[in-house]
């Protein structure tokens, strides 16, 4: 064993005589490399790591190589109400690993000061990294994307083989392809696929995570979704791509799974607790809580800034992944001072030549002090609308004097997106995502159903701004099931015609359910499994048709806002220009929008109309003349332009040549 100069690169570094470990620990007395055999039970050596004058704990082992198991143990002071969690009993896991040889399992063990972890902590593996070619996104704003949570996508999917059912890789089966292609998926959104552990209170619950907001290791990917590391990652990116599907990885950077001083000392808290997390001024022993999950990343230290970084370079340069969706976004953007658009990490994201050109979408909100941010993240930051999605379910409950709000929100929501200057909106539309109600549940339960959590239906949000249709939950009765599909008809219907990019959540054109559980991450079952053969593939049509009228049509799918200036006029359904009186009336909740736009197809300058009903009788509908020429419906064949817009429904017309 010998030690080399400072490299500055941190985590495990391969090369033709052996490998550089190398982690940084500003208070630790001493930190030691522990290196196990190919099973990872049994230790093989722990070696003293030498600190140069940056922090940095490093040792070079000659003869290490690609596959060599290994976790450090840090030894210092172990006063945690001073911010200090020194234990050379924890084995911990290096923030820079890129791969693990198991899962993270719970365990009380885990949070005991004294007790030896390294029979129940996953071990490092040393890899060697494989660049991809790094080609431009396929992904641009204005498009389509498909939420998925990897494992429930595909556990039940009858065509995909039962050993690659959960995984990355079943992405690329084609029978998946097919589905995504169908809808015209542009890019498909992975929850977190990086290692996570559970929850402290599940695995008394008989409850597991399965949505992965739980991480530990920030770029090893979770041996249970991705079993072929980078390597399935990679591929299942490339054959996405070669049918155009951009791939954008669903990260988390604001806290870890180590959770408040009562969890488990896994990697960070075990290695430098007061570099990697956030703490009360004057209390270094108190967790700053601006997540809800018992600690926050202080994303504003270098050392956690170049984590971050290179953790999204790596996806890039060894993936070749479109971008990346930052869950709980206000956190990276949190200073001394509050949050900043122009905050160390933001501009360092932005301006890095690796990834600047990236999809970068923002979650823009946490429960800290000012962290509710929609609207005031840096371009080219992508942002969840909440406020859309808000608009949209009162709007289509039939709330009052919500016709306003709907129709800004529909037009790309400038004003929340024009605030600061910008002339393009950078809104991310969606009506359900995986946190909260499904979108066929949305319309048929007015209150959560989430005892199957084991905390009495006290988690999740209560105010889901939803509706039952006159039934809660399952029935049989046949008018209530029809009236349920008409909404999520007319739902899907107002998001695809929406200005700006729009996001749907796998299963949310088919009708999933989730029973009424707003808040299932911990439900890895048949709760949250996407079940193939029920979904109602009258819906799917509807979708896919959206979507393809969508790309036909691209005033749909731009981000400028609209002006009024010729490109767009808001109507009655009979054909006149919209009154103040029109717009105020307590429950407007009809419309007619007529668009002017490029028809990819006809490859000509027409004219799109969009008739918009909420209410529940029929409409009289007068499309104005055009030019001279007739109206064809894109949705409901030989719909007249003239007679009678259904209830609870949306037709499109265009002129025909």
């Amino acid at each position: 064993m010998t030690t080399t100069a400072p490299s500055f690169a941190p985590g495990a570094t391969l090369s033709g005589e052996g490998v550089e470990f190398s982690v940084y620990s500003h208070d630790a007395s001493r930190v030691e490399l522990c290196l196990f055999d190919n099973d990872g039970n049994t230790e093989l050596a722990r070696l003293t790591m030498g600190r140069d004058e940056n922090g940095f704990h490093r040792v070079f082992v000659e003869g290490a190589a690609e596959g060599a198991r290994y976790g450090f143990r840090a030894d210092g002071v172990y006063s945690p109400d001073h911010g200090l969690w020194f234990d050379p009993a924890k084995l911990l896991i290096d923030p820079y690993a890129k791969a693990l040889d198991r899962p993270f399992v719970h365990d009380g063990r885990l949070a005991l000061f004294g007790t030896d972890t390294a029979a129940i902590a996953p071990k490092a593996i040393v890899t060697r990294d494989v660049p991809v070619s790094v080609k431009p996104p396929l992904f641009r704003p204005g498009g389509f994307v498909y939420e998925i949570a990897v494992r429930s996508f595909t556990m039940l999917h009858p065509d995909v083989p039962e050993a690659m059912r959960g995984t990355v890789a079943a992405l690329a089966h084609p029978a998946v392809l097919a589905h995504l292609k169908r809808l015209g998926v542009d890019a498909v959104e992975l929850m977190p696929i990086t290692a996570w552990i559970d929850e402290r209170h599940l695995p008394p619950l008989g409850l597991s995570n399965s949505w992965g907001y739980n991480p530990i290791a920030l770029m090893a990917l979770d041996p249970r979704l991705v079993p072929g590391g980078m390597t399935e990652l990679a591929e299942t990116v490339a054959a996405l791509r070669a049918e155009n599907i951009g791939v954008v990885l669903d990260l988390v950077f604001n806290h870890s799974g180590e959770s408040d001083r009562h969890g488990a000392t896994l990697s960070m808290r075990g290695l430098d607790n007061l570099t990697y997390y956030r703490h009360v001024d004057g209390r270094p022993g108190e967790l700053i809580n601006d997540t809800g999950c018992g600690n926050t990343i202080a994303g504003e230290h270098p050392v956690v800034r170049q984590l971050v970084l290179d953790s999204l370079r790596h996806f890039v340069r060894h993936a070749g992944v479109d971008g990346f969706r930052f869950d709980l976004a206000t956190i990276l953007g949190r200073e001394a001072d509050g949050f900043s658009a122009h905050a160390a990490l933001l501009s360092e994201i932005c301006a890095d030549p690796l990834l600047k050109d990236r999809v970068l979408i923002a979650e823009p909100w946490d429960i800290g002090p000012g962290g509710y941010q929609l609207g005031n993240f840096p371009a080219p930051f992508l942002e969840w609308n909440d406020r859309y999605r808000d608009d949209n379910r009162t709007f289509w409950r039939g709330d009052s004097h919500r016709l306003g709000a709907f129709v800004t929100a529909f037009a790309g929501s400038s004003d929340i997106f024009s605030r600061h200057g910008g002339e393009n909106t950078r809104t991310v539309n969606f009506l359900a995502a995986h946190d909260g109600f499904t979108l066929m549940d949305l319309v048929s339960h007015t209150v959560k159903h989430n005892e199957a959590n084991g905390e009495d239906n006290r988690d999740g949000h209560n105010e889901n701004r939803s509706w039952n249709n006159g039934v809660e939950g399952a029935t049989t009765d046949g008018a209530v099931l029809s009236a349920r599909r008409a909404d999520v008809k007319a739902l899907l219907s107002s998001l695809f015609l929406s200005r700006g990019t729009v996001m749907l959540t796998a299963g949310d054109e088919g009708g999933r359910s989730q029973q009424g559980n707003n808040n299932a991450y911990c439900q890895d079952n048949a709760i949250t499994w996407m079940h193939w053969d029920r979904l109602d593939d009258g819906l799917i049509e509807h979708a896919a048709t959206l979507s393809a009228i969508r790309k036909r049509f691209p005033a749909l799918g731009e981000t400028t806002f609209l002006s009024g200036a010729g490109d767009v006029e808001w109507l009655t359904l009979a054909g006149s220009p919209m009154t103040v009186a029109d717009w105020e009336a307590p429950f407007a909740g009809s419309l007619l929008v007529l668009l002017k736009t490029p028809d990819l197809q006809q490859q000509r300058i027409v004219h799109l109309a969009l008739a918009i009903n909420r209410t529940h009788g029929d409409q009289a509908l007068a499309l104005p003349p055009p030019e001279g020429r007739e109206w064809t419906s894109l949705l409901s064949a030989n719909h007249p332009a003239t007679g009678l817009l259904h209830p609870r429904s949306v037709e499109i017309f265009v002129e025909k040549h």
